[in-house]
């Protein structure tokens, strides 16, 4: 199980899809193998990345297996059961645990304006799911429209310490996560641990300010394995070079919307997975996409060639 020391890189994983949109669990296989050989801690399986909201819930449970059939116990895997009814959240949350998963995330749903609002959900959430089920909480307001204050946030870890863990995404969010260690180095907070995501966009700056590690499905994993290695043992300088030779195709990820297809469609070049297809509705790279994504992939192998 996950805990409030867990530490490294969950990978969230993506789905593969055939080209006619089919689960593709073959593919799966082979994409599971690749994250754990770039080093991944942990993997992060029905994702908003993983596109859950477009899977069926026997597609649901069929890619949950044959990610933890491939695992075999070497990493934990969270697994994302967030939906509009806690009755199916529940479902999924117990269904997970009970075929092997370590622990699940929970998004807030996006109806969600006040602190008090947020908090009162945690607590549905929590009594639905029981305190022996680990959490991730997302923090994601981007994606969902749901602005979780520093103050809102130490309220609910403390209230619920099966939370165990924040999926930092926030954006501009590095004084957030900065106030939240202050908080607990002075004792006014307890301690979780703290992921970071947003494709790992600013994970060397979130690492110095305390954070544990990404959870992110960014396409070169081992990079983030590096960085999050690197900044621990106090060698941010030399892992930040590598960093910023990537920062271009993670801004290429990074995109709402489009950035899914650039993932995949690298993942797809990487060999990870038999088809870069997005199942719809879902973005699709045009012929200048792809041209652009050649003269990124082309500077990233000059820029890391010369690094090395």
């Amino acid at each position: 199980m996950i805990d409030n020391r867990t530490r490294g890189v969950f990978v969230i994983s993506a789905t593969p899809f055939t080209e006619d949109g089919a689960l593709d669990l073959d593919s799966a296989r082979r994409l599971t193998e690749f994250y754990l050989e770039k080093g991944a801690s942990g993997l992060t399986v029905l994702g908003m990345m993983g596109e859950a909201a477009k899977l069926t819930p026997e597609e649901s449970l069929a890619f949950l297996d044959t990610v933890l059939e491939v695992v075999a116990g070497r990493v934990p895997v969270v697994v994302g059961v967030s939906a509009p009814g806690l009755v199916a959240l529940r479902a999924l949350a117990h269904e997970a645990l009970a075929r092997g998963a370590a622990g699940v995330m929970v998004a807030p749903t996006p109806n969600l304006r006040t602190d008090q609002q947020i908090a009162g959900y945690y607590d549905l959430v929590c009594e639905a799911l029981g305190p022996e089920v680990p959490i991730v909480l997302q923090d994601f307001p981007l994606a969902l429209g749901v602005q979780f204050s520093v103050d809102c946030l130490v309220r609910i870890f403390a209230a619920h310490p099966q939370i165990v863990m924040l999926k930092h995404e926030d954006w501009p969010g590095l004084a957030k996560l900065g106030r939240l260690r202050a908080l607990e180095a002075e004792g006014k907070a307890p301690h979780v641990s703290i992921l970071v995501g947003n494709g790992g966009l600013f994970l060397p700056q979130e690492m110095a300010r305390g954070a544990d590690g990404a959870m992110t499905g960014y396409a070169y994993p081992e990079m983030l394995v590096q960085v999050v290695a690197g900044v621990t043992s106090g060698k941010r300088d030399a892992v930040e070079d590598v960093f910023d030779a990537h920062l271009p195709l993670i801004r290429l990820e990074t995109q709402p919307g489009l950035g899914l297809a650039f993932r995949k469609e690298v993942l797809f070049r990487r060999g990870a997975i038999a088809s870069p297809f997005v199942r719809r509705p879902g973005p699709k790279l045009d012929a200048e996409d792809m041209a652009e994504l050649d003269r990124t992939l082309a500077r990233l192998d000059r820029r890391l060639a010369a690094l090395a």
